[in-house]
């Protein structure tokens, strides 16, 4: 928790998932002739993943933490579950993403799908030492009630995923391309503030959202006694430009998945491989620490 509300770096989003893990992988050189089922697909993606984590580059002096995909916290690295290894090597803390992805669009949003079995899977979290989840929801359109939904549900999930011993990520995002971005995100802020007065006293969560419009549009959210931090996604903004506007942001940190491995191939040598994530890594902890 210390290190989480305290410290200084960014958090690596390494959690695509099942849709997503095909352009995933072929970002990173590997094209879909490369295997035939969803275990060889899963197979091949956590061992980009465990070339990242054990990548020296990948180390608690710049990140934080690392949000997983369920089936990377149930495999292992160099024998140890993945959480342990990042906790004991690494030194950086785990998170899981929880949601089963977005339901149709209505409302100008996207809520999250039904979670069946979350509270097996919250429990199978805490017994592989996560220390706190994440769930996506998309916001398109600056629709007051689409909005509303969207933050009352994941606060909802929120409550039930502390109560079950983590700390929940809300992460809300808003369309980068969207033409009403700045209209939702006022509107975004005022539903998270209302939500935040609900709260027990003792309730933590983080909130990951995309980079505002306004710059230090969410400071006055960083106070609040419920927050233990908020982080940005670069939600389609290349690296450099994702790291210009977060710099520009005081207390923001970032949470990049694509970004973070933009620039790493299945191709290069170790020693190429490990010189361009390392230079992600010190651009985005740079911009996060700004």
């Amino acid at each position: 928790m210390e290190q989480i509300h305290m410290g200084k770096g960014f958090i690596a989003a390494l959690d695509q998932s099942g849709g997503s893990t095909p352009k995933a992988l072929a970002q990173y050189g590997i094209e879909e002739s490369r295997y035939s089922s969803e275990d060889e697909m899963f197979a091949l993606i956590h061992e980009m993943r465990t070339r990242i984590m054990k990548s020296p580059a990948f180390h608690s002096d710049s990140i934080l933490g690392a949000i997983l995909f369920e089936n990377t916290m149930d495999r292992t690295i160099d024998g140890l579950i993945t959480t342990d290894y990042l906790w004991e090597k690494k030194g950086i803390v785990s998170f899981l993403k929880v949601d089963q992805g977005l339901a149709p669009e209505a409302d100008g949003v996207q809520l999250l799908k039904s979670i069946p079995g979350l509270d097996d899977l919250l429990k199978r979290a805490v017994d592989k030492h996560i220390f706190g989840t994440k769930m996506r929801s998309l916001i398109k359109e600056a629709n007051p009630e689409g909005i509303r939904k969207v933050v009352e549900q994941q606060f909802e999930l929120g409550k039930q995923i502390f109560a079950a011993g983590l700390v929940p990520i809300i992460e809300p995002e808003v369309d980068i391309h969207s033409s009403e971005k700045a209209r939702a995100e006022e509107l975004l802020k005022q539903e998270i503030k209302k939500q935040l007065v609900t709260l027990d006293s003792d309730i933590k969560v983080m909130l990951k959202l995309s980079i505002p419009t306004e710059n230090n549009f969410y400071s006055e959210i960083m106070e609040d006694a419920h927050i233990v931090r908020i982080v940005a996604l670069s939600g389609g903004y290349s690296q450099e430009e994702a790291n210009k506007k977060l710099a520009l942001n005081r207390g923001l940190i970032a949470s990049f998945s694509r970004a973070l491995v933009e620039g790493l191939s299945d191709g290069q040598s170790d020693e190429e491989f490990n010189r361009t994530l390392g230079k992600s890594v010190k651009a985005i902890y740079e911009a996060s620490v700004t």
